[in-house]
């Protein structure tokens, strides 16, 4: 069994081919996939069909193998630029967003709630740059040094380009989100319909939850045919029947005159409750939603139409007319409902009839319960008139930002609002800009005492010069988000108050900090198999030979290491990181013991004894650390008698 570290990221192909292995197992010959095969299984039948429909580009096939390409790179941490470090959970994290989003697959796949990205709208002028499939850790060293490139349309490739650069970040992101996840990407019409066709492929077009229309600005008198006024928010989930329903929240005040009603028997006697009519004149008729219900008295009502039964008792189904009224509900729903105590029956003469056709005494309402309101309020609509963009420019102004182009906080609370069932997620923004997506998350946990988690992503792309922000001392933009986070987290508490929650029992320190951390290459040696040319051939062999000697580079720190080793074991970055003197030696721990990590030099048997103590998941060590061979071979043996796993970096 390999139990060497690699210092490469979630290998995502073969991930893949596991789990069709374990499903399609008949699929696998040598090893290799029968795609034929596994077509057929799923009812596709290979047909010389050249004219389906498929979106296609240059370069496509070769993002989507970028994408699964391992990184060897790391994150380093920076406690220097952080804030709160050893208590937060939030994440801030400069770097190119492809190579962040491989590094972050093992430790969050499959865990955050929501994505919010405002990406590069491909007006021209925005910062496109072409991955480099050959050495993608090169490229971007490279272009962290250089100034901002803009893709315009003279470069030929305009919309290819940009689809490029979105395509392999997009299948990494659908990765890391849960099941009943969601993401929500702001674009323009520049590439609105490129973006569906792409987000259609990644997600699958079952999942697309609607594409929502924004006031960005009112007014104004650019453009030649119409003053752009519009832009949009893409909206997928990851499993459309995972994520239930989106509704905006209602206020506390609405709430008290909303639920009057109290249950008198039963078991939920006591509980507040409030009614709605079963009956909606704004709904279309449909054979299963027209019946008779019995109320307290024997009376049977319908709702009011033509149509009318010769037998009349209750449950009995009635074909409508177009002309003829419904329940909300199914027959079979009402019934169930009904054996829950969930029906309310109410003196409410003139809205529905009753079996003779003439207007009855009663109406029939739901109960909606003040206990299980979590799907209460409104439905948003399509369209987002409030939160201009100009809102977003005041807000960096209070704060002594100088920044146009960001998005407001209201608008990115509101999306995080009608979600659902965040309050305890992990919030991601691979497209950070100023941090924004940061801000709101502090902003909207501070209001409704959530403890929701944001993982910013940046590329530290320069400002221009000429820029105000520039002019104020902010060389990218990295440094904008990070000095936000701050100076935001200090105006919300001196705001709300040090302390968040609703009751004086529950409040809890309100989370303003964030965790620095910055893309680099591996901390681990990994070996350089170029081909060696020229003269003295063998001593520059034996120099790369004797270089791999030490597993860790020189230049990098113990919790450089420690960071990268908890990516790649899968622990998250927020995830507390502590140490204690074993034998006089530092040992790093890792959650509650989930990782031990020894990275001092002349380990002994002694050393892992003393380090099994504590039971640890794993004990991790650099294997060039051993006193000698012996001691390494007697640390297997300690550690499998225990049943603790030992990982060599």
């Amino acid at each position: 069994m390999n139990n060497k570290l690699d210092g490469l990221s979630m290998d995502l192909e073969n991930s893949n081919m596991e789990k069709l292995k374990t499903v399609f197992p008949e699929c696998f010959s040598e090893g290799k996939l029968d795609i034929d095969k596994l077509l057929s299984l799923c009812g596709e039948y290979i047909e010389d069909d050249f004219e389906k429909y498929k979106f296609e580009w240059k370069g496509k096939a070769e993002c989507l193998h970028l994408a699964q390409k391992r990184s060897t790179g790391t994150l380093r941490p920076c406690r220097e630029e952080s804030v709160n470090f050893d208590d937060t959970n939030n994440v801030y994290i400069e770097g190119d967003n492809l190579e962040v989003l491989k590094l972050l697959q093992t430790a969050y796949y499959n865990k955050v709630k929501m994505i919010y990205i405002d990406p590069p709208y491909n007006t021209g002028n925005d910062f496109v740059y072409e991955d480099d499939f050959a050495d993608p850790m090169a490229r971007y060293k490279e272009i962290t040094e250089q100034t901002t490139k803009s893709n315009p349309e003279t470069m030929g490739r305009f919309h290819t380009n940009w689809l490029n650069m979105m395509y392999p970040r997009l299948r990494l992101a659908a990765n890391l989100l849960r099941d009943d996840g969601v993401i929500f990407i702001s674009i323009d019409d520049n590439e609105v319909f490129n973006l569906k066709k792409v987000c259609d492929e990644v997600f699958g077009e079952e999942n697309c939850c609607g594409i929502v229309s924004r006031l960005m600005k009112s007014g104004g008198a650019k453009g030649r045919f119409f003053s752009p006024n519009i832009e949009y928010i893409l909206v997928y989930a990851k499993n459309m029947t995972k994520i239930g329903c989106f509704r905006e929240s209602i206020s506390d005040e609405i709430i008290k005159k909303l639920y009057t009603s109290v249950e008198e028997c039963g078991e939920r006697k006591g509980e507040k409750y409030r009614p709605f009519g079963l009956y909606q004149s704004s709904l279309d008729a449909r054979p299963n939603q027209r019946y008779y219900i019995e109320c307290p008295d024997g009376t049977l009502v319908i709702p009011p139409g033509e149509t009318m039964p010769a037998i009349h008792k209750d449950g009995e189904m009635v074909i409508p007319k177009k002309t003829d009224g419904c329940w909300r509900w199914s027959r079979e729903r009402y019934i169930e409902e009904k054996l829950k105590g969930n029906i309310a029956y109410k003196k409410s003469k003139g809205v529905l009839l009753n079996s003779d056709g003439q207007p009855a005494e009663w109406n029939i309402y739901t109960k909606i319960w003040l206990n299980d309101r979590q799907e209460e309020g409104m439905v948003p609509v399509d369209l987002i008139t409030k939160w201009e963009n100009r809102q977003s420019k005041k807000e960096l102004q209070q704060l002594g930002i100088p920044f146009e182009f960001a998005k407001p906080v209201d608008l990115i609370n509101y999306l995080i609002s009608i979600v659902g069932n965040t309050k305890d997620s992990i919030i991601l923004d691979f497209f950070s800009g100023s941090a924004t997506t940061a801000h709101a998350v502090m902003q909207l946990n501070a209001e409704d005492g959530g403890n929701r988690r944001f993982i910013c992503v940046q590329l530290p792309e320069l400002c221009d010069e000429k820029s105000e922000a520039y002019k104020a001392g902010y060389k990218n933009i990295c440094e904008i988000g990070k000095e936000r986070i701050r100076r935001a987290g200090k105006k919300i508490i001196e705001e709300k108050g040090g302390q968040i929650g609703i009751d004086d029992e529950e409040k809890k320190p309100l989370d303003i900090g964030f965790k620095v951390f910055k893309l680099d290459t591996s901390n681990l040696r990994i070996w350089d198999n170029t081909p060696i040319t020229g003269d003295n051939q063998i001593e520059m062999f034996t120099e790369r030979m004797n270089s791999m000697i030490d597993s860790i580079k020189d230049d990098r720190t113990d919790m450089d290491v420690v960071y990268e080793v908890m990516l790649k074991m899968g622990v998250p970055l927020d995830v507390p990181v502590q140490y204690i003197e074993v034998n006089g030696k530092v040992v790093y721990i890792v959650g509650d013991f989930l990782l031990m990590i020894a990275l001092f030099d002349n380990i002994t048997a002694e050393d892992i004894e003393a380090i099994a103590e504590y039971a640890p998941a794993k004990i991790i060590c650099a294997e060039h650390g051993f006193a000698d061979d012996s001691a390494l071979s007697n640390a297997h043996y300690i550690l499998k008698d225990r049943q603790i796993e030992l990982k060599l970096i």
